[in-house]
């Protein structure tokens, strides 16, 4: 598994994440958010939240959560990285 070791949440929803072997991507929060436990995520403050859990994923306080692997590997970059 490939932790993420930083990230900084850019304007809206797109996050820009470091994986611990130097990778960079953002991806865009917005299709994956919205129903359910994410819910809370469409308000911009409580998105900003966010930060990195034990298993190197990240978090937010109301327990939603998203797997490091699942955001290397599944999900394309949505922004070019920079």
């Amino acid at each position: 598994m490939k932790r993420i070791v930083a990230f900084q949440v850019r304007e809206d929803h797109p996050i820009w994440i470091r994986f611990q072997d130097g990778e960079t991507k953002v991806v865009d929060f917005e299709p994956l958010i919205g129903k359910g436990v994410s819910a809370p995520l469409l308000d911009k403050e409580y998105f900003k939240r966010v930060s990195i859990d034990a298993g190197g994923g990240l978090e937010w306080p109301n327990g939603m959560d998203v797997c490091p692997n699942y955001l290397r590997e599944l999900i394309p970059d949505s922004v070019s990285a920079r």
